[in-house]
């Protein structure tokens, strides 16, 4: 039967079926202006302790300004190529799949120092390719064993990272030689002293965007004083390219002295310890917590970070904790600004002359700046340390032998000088060592019946699939 001219029109049939899973915030993707902007700003967070690492290193292996320069395009194009790897993933093999950002890991500063030192700059860069492959080998079983890296370890060992590099800091503010003329000028500590004090006044007056930038800003501020002081010379960056890319092995054909791959082979499962961490707190803050296999993946991430740290002159790279506070702040949840953050980072690696300008950059103003950034690193540490249960336990022991230990290489840089080279490597480096102390340790007390108490790992509930969750124990 026809229906009349005014009859309201049938209402529309649903189609059959389950209605589409809405997709996860982690997986989003946001328009084109809000995603470079958010991507520029992960960028802004973390470029002054991306760039921070070779310039500390550059300083203290005694390379020039125009390898100094070098060094930093490098350090931006593996960061940045790693970040785009962690964001995105490949397949099942790679990439934790979080909006998570890598930069170079100051873990490894001091072991390239003391390797380049004893063996040249191809051992440096052949043991990283060693502790790389290393990394992509012991991902799975590091992601299981993830238990044994608790906050009493990881606690233990961010904090000796973070006092073993004041030191760092207070050279590059004082200088090297302590009979050179200008050493410890009251100039260069006043320089320092500003900018440290523009970091604290910034933190303390602003809010938002702009107090997130205080370091950043600190580094230009005290530029510009340092320029009428004579403090600057930019001369080889006006004979840099504007564009251009460091050949791979710059320094010529990787070697691997056994000592030196040991060593920076630690510092690949220290920094799968502040991988982890971080890593672990992304998942939590955009409720995508990880599997063992979500962790697995990314640790492999920070190992692909050491092979092509090697081949191109870069660094290993660990998660950053400054973007992973940007993360929470913001509640920007989407992978894909890291991923834009990671492009970015590529393409400042691609402008040598810019990398030049940053290498210029007085040794003052890096060293207030550094002196804020590495005593940051510290209190990270002791507020993890917190989470550590001491009552009726060893940790409190397991705590001050690790630190002690730790520390021994860097009030007494000369402590194992009549031991084998391979010694004093490994022992001369206070992160090395302290996370063996650390985690030694903590097997003896928390793992073991002749400890007296063990340390069971918590059993937290699975995700939506499959895999078994990682969740370090707390202990």
């Amino acid at each position: 039967m026809p229906q009349p001219p005014d009859a309201p029109a049938p209402a529309p049939v649903p189609p059959s079926g389950p209605a589409p899973a809405a997709r996860h915030p982690v997986d989003q993707v946001l328009p084109p202006a809000r995603l470079g902007l958010l991507g520029l700003q992960h960028v802004l967070v973390m470029y002054t302790g991306c760039v921070t690492v070779p310039l500390v290193f550059g300083a203290a292996a005694g390379l020039d300004t125009s390898t100094v320069g070098l060094l930093i395009n490098a350090d931006l194009l593996v960061a940045g190529l790693v970040t785009m790897l962690q964001a995105l993933g490949v397949g099942r093999v790679l990439g934790v799949r979080l909006p998570v950002v890598a930069g170079a890991t100051f873990t490894a500063v001091t072991p390239m120092i003391l390797i380049a030192g004893e063996y040249g700059m191809q051992a440096v860069y052949g043991s990283m390719i060693a502790a790389g492959v290393f990394g992509l080998l012991v991902a799975v079983p590091f992601a299981r064993a993830v238990r044994f890296f608790p906050p009493l370890v990881s606690g233990s060992v961010i904090t000796v990272i973070g006092l073993s590099l004041i030191g760092v800091a207070a050279g590059l503010i004082a200088g090297h030689d302590p009979t050179a003329k200008d050493y410890a000028a009251p100039s260069h500590l006043a320089l320092a002293g500003g900018v440290v004090l523009l970091v604290i006044l910034i933190s303390r007056f602003t809010r938002g965007f702009l107090s997130q930038l205080g370091v950043l800003l600190g580094l230009v501020a005290g530029t510009l004083v340092a320029v009428p002081m004579g403090l600057t010379d930019f001369s080889t960056a006006a004979d840099a390219d504007w564009f251009g890319l460091a050949a791979p092995f710059h320094f010529g054909a990787p070697e691997f002295p056994v000592a030196a791959v040991i060593s920076m082979c630690v510092v690949m499962l220290v920094t799968f310890t502040e991988s982890t961490a971080d890593m672990l707190a992304v998942g939590d803050m955009t409720g995508r917590p990880l599997t063992r296999k979500d962790l697995a993946r990314g640790l492999a991430a920070d190992g692909v970070s050491g092979v092509l740290g090697g081949v191109m002159n870069g660094f290993l790279d660990t998660v950053f904790a400054q973007n992973v506070g940007l993360v929470g702040m913001t509640k920007v949840r989407s992978r894909y600004v890291a991923a834009v953050a990671g492009g970015i980072l590529v393409l400042l690696a691609l402008v040598p002359r810019f990398g030049e300008i940053v290498a210029a950059l007085p040794g003052p103003v890096v060293g207030g700046a550094g002196l804020v950034m590495f005593a940051t690193v510290t209190s990270v540490g002791i507020a993890t340390l917190r989470k550590v249960e001491y009552e009726g336990t060893h940790n409190l022991l397991v705590v001050a032998v690790a630190v002690g230990v730790g520390m021994l290489p860097v009030v007494a840089p000369s402590f194992y000088h009549a031991f084998p080279t391979w010694v004093q490597i490994i022992g001369g480096s206070a992160i090395t060592s302290a996370t063996l102390a650390a985690f030694l340790l903590n097997l003896l007390f928390n793992h073991t019946a002749a400890g007296g108490r063990k340390t069971p790992a918590p059993e937290p509930e699975a995700r939506h699939d499959d895999a078994e969750p990682a969740a370090p124990a707390t202990g």
